[in-house]
């Protein structure tokens, strides 16, 4: 009797979790076009202006997708600039072939990809969080894509621990499967809203954030588990590319907060400012880990200023 009532609360939870994603998909429905590449299919909004300026390109960290940069520094970045925004693989609209696609090399690679069907030779790329280490082997592996980096509380380094237990038993087989498709959406939606507020600390989670910027969406059985198998890649990623730093010549910026719990910035962003060529360091007082949030006028400034010094940069510099 235990097993056949388990049976039945298991299915109960998997309908309850198909009418929840149908719900949320029409709550929060895609904004952007596509754009295919090998192993993904990407949804991308390009805002903005069209001019002779570098684009900038947005990407967004873990647990998150598109709209996480755009409010509000892409909508203030795209009153004068031409603005491209990606939901990452498997996060958002975006799609991916294979839950393994989880480094930030294969998703550097796929973004590299996209860009270059959408024309644009050179961009200045904006990363947060976890995207930081994809915007870094993105400078190594496609150089002559990036033409500066501006890093938001990045991860660059290992660090002591693991990304939280659920995340490993979720990339197990099988077992990760099952509580995908039964328990995340229903316990997830209890969770959102603090688990959300608990990123800005210490700054005060903007009202109705989590709607507008559609968390939610990554209780889908598919983007949770992509979320979870990005997570789990990532610090042996870190480890394997992290001893390369030195050899980027693109211009960064990287702009971090002490008060940051979730990415440390002594673990990080101190370190990789000593190590890039051409980094500069910008350390926020009292700032959390939602830089682009917390400090959008700064971010704003220093992209801007990166535009400026890279439009007086003579090209054959630039293209070394």
């Amino acid at each position: 009797m235990i097993v056949v009532g388990i049976g039945a609360a298991l299915i109960v939870l998997a309908v309850i979790t198909q009418v929840g994603v149908a719900m949320l998909e029409r709550l929060y429905p895609r904004q952007g076009q596509w754009v295919d590449v090998a192993g993904a299919r990407l949804n991308v909004v390009d805002a903005g202006p069209r001019s002779d300026d570098l684009p900038i390109v947005l990407i967004h960290g873990a647990s998150s997708n598109l709209e996480t940069m755009q409010q509000p520094l892409g909508e203030l970045l795209a009153r004068d600039h031409r603005v491209i925004s990606i939901d990452r693989p498997g996060h958002g609209w975006s799609s991916r072939a294979s839950f393994a696609d989880s480094t930030p090399a294969i998703q550097g690679r796929m973004i590299d990809e996209a860009l270059q069907t959408l024309g644009i030779p050179r961009a200045i790329v904006v990363v947060h969080s976890w995207a930081g280490a994809l915007g870094l082997r993105m400078a190594l592996d496609h150089p002559r894509r990036v033409a500066g980096l501006v890093m938001l509380a990045p991860v660059a380094y290992p660090w002591r621990g693991g990304v939280g237990r659920y995340n490993e038993i979720v990339t197990t087989p099988v077992v990760g499967t099952l509580l995908a498709h039964t328990i995340t959406l229903p316990l997830g939606l209890l969770l959102a809203e603090p688990g959300t507020r608990g990123v800005f600390l210490p700054q005060t989670m903007p009202d109705g954030y989590v709607g507008k910027a559609a968390i939610r969406l990554l209780l889908r059985p598919r983007e949770f588990l992509a979320n979870a198998w990005d997570l789990v890649a990532l610090k042996p990623a870190v480890i394997e590319q992290a001893s390369r730093y030195a050899e980027i010549m693109a211009p960064a910026v990287i702009v971090a907060g002490d008060a940051d719990a979730t990415v440390s910035t002594r673990i990080h962003a101190r370190p990789l400012a000593d190590v890039m060529l051409h980094a500069k360091l910008i350390v926020l007082p009292g700032v959390g880990h939602m830089v682009q949030n917390a400090a959008a006028d700064v971010v704003l400034r220093e992209v801007q200023a990166m535009q400026l010094q890279l439009a007086e940069t003579p090209k054959a510099v630039m293209n070394r």
